[in-house]
């Protein structure tokens, strides 16, 4: 599983990276997690807010820092 946490290094986007591992940690989920913070290569995902969250290519949070509970559905297949 491949996760991408999209962010220029704000706050919001350092606590969304914490989230995202902490539930890796926590579930023992096999996933690699990459941090984007180049803007260009955030835009070529089509988002335009961050932080962002994009699991196996999908996005699924843009422009809020994600729950805990709603990361685990993301990860759970």
């Amino acid at each position: 599983m491949e996760i991408k946490v999209l962010g220029p290094g704000c706050a919001k986007c350092k606590k969304t990276e914490k989230l995202v591992q902490e539930v890796i940690k926590e579930a023992g989920i096999d996933a690699k997690v990459e941090k984007v913070s180049d803007m260009m290569q955030i835009a070529s995902y089509g988002v335009f807010g961050t932080p962002s969250v994009i699991v196996d290519g999908q996005v699924k949070c843009t422009g809020k820092v994600p729950k805990k509970a709603d990361i685990l559905s993301w990860l759970q297949k």
